[in-house]
């Protein structure tokens, strides 16, 4: 079912807003799908928009160590974003053991995986449903901040995204969902390229891959190829799901 843009209680003829966050959109044309990709592309190649955008990823990536964090046991202290785009999550447990593992992985595979759900959102139709879903992941990871810059950052950027999805139309609610899924799936192999050349001049040495090694005895190296190999199947398989049917090419 086609739904209108505006998020509202309703009016008993429209379903309310249950309706609206479950129901369907149009999706958007092709060259809309394309200017947006290449918008997202000039932003992880452009040196001075790259520093701006990148406190997305490092909100998804922080985001992704305190989800785990929780899911795994462990007791969530804080999160703090800083302006240079790096960021910091503090757990208690265990300091080995799976727990600490998997809360320690998941800071870079999990933006390249939200811009694959977000695709997957999207070619479903779920336009409305992926701006909401992702007001509520920034939500949950507000309370957790722990400084004043890292609150504005998620703060800043729920207040855009909650613009676009109730002052805006049909059209500009899809350019700006499919913009930050192409966003994350093209961001998720930058952060990895930088990490590696970071740990190859030895500026890194407590990096996520480094502690991996430490916990896992499983080479550092080894685990920044995994991310970057989860990056770039999520990006081509994110791709596919965004690419839309009616092209005029092909």
């Amino acid at each position: 079912m086609d739904v209108g843009a505006h998020l509202s209680l309703g009016d008993g003829n429209d379903g309310g807003l249950w309706d609206r966050l479950t129901g369907t959109q149009d999706a958007p044309s092709w060259w809309l799908v394309a200017l947006v990709g290449l918008v997202a592309l000039a932003a992880v190649l452009h040196g001075r928009s790259w520093r701006v955008a990148r406190n997305v990823v490092t909100i998804a990536h922080e985001g992704g160590h305190a989800l785990i964090a929780l899911v795994t046991g462990r007791k969530l202290d804080g999160i703090k974003l800083h302006s240079d785009t790096s960021g910091v999550t503090v757990s208690r447990g265990k300091p080995h053991g799976p727990g600490m593992v998997f809360t320690a992985m998941a800071g870079y595979l999990t933006p390249p995986l939200l811009g694959l759900l977000f695709a997957a959102l999207l070619a479903g139709g779920r336009v409305t449903l992926m701006l909401w879903f992702s007001l509520a992941l920034l939500g949950g990871m507000l309370v957790m901040i722990r400084n004043v810059y890292g609150a504005v950052s998620v703060l800043v950027t729920g207040a855009v995204i909650f613009l676009v999805s109730w002052q805006t139309g049909p059209q500009v609610q899809a350019a700006f969902a499919y913009l930050a899924a192409w966003f994350l799936l093209l961001a998720g192999t930058r952060p990895v390229v930088e990490l590696q050349r970071m740990r190859a001049r030895r500026m890194a040495p407590s990096s996520d891959a480094d502690q991996l090694a430490h916990l896992t005895g499983v080479p550092g190296l080894t685990w920044v190829s995994l991310f970057f190999v989860v990056a770039l199947g999520s990006l081509g398989v994110g791709a596919l799901l965004l690419v839309p049917a009616d092209l005029p090419f092909g």
